[in-house]
């Protein structure tokens, strides 16, 4: 739990300090939006890939797997 803990908060810390630099930094309002965009994008697929390593690393764990959704 604690691992799984510490992993949602640095992907949360790391979101809202690229959105702060991001929003920070002297850019036109399209190329913001769209870096903002691209990062957002890039953190979601992270954060699908750690789901999938977890799910992995349990069903190793526990010897089973089964689908949710």
């Amino acid at each position: 739990m604690r691992t799984i803990s510490f992993v949602a908060g640095a992907l949360c810390g790391g979101a809202v300090g690229a959105v702060a630099a991001l929003l920070l930094a002297p850019l036109a309002g399209q190329e913001l939006r769209a870096r903002v965009r691209d990062e957002v994008d890039h953190l979601v697929g992270e954060a699908r890939q750690a789901a999938v390593d977890k799910r992995a690393e349990l069903s190793a764990r526990f010897g089973r797997h089964e689908e949710i959704g």
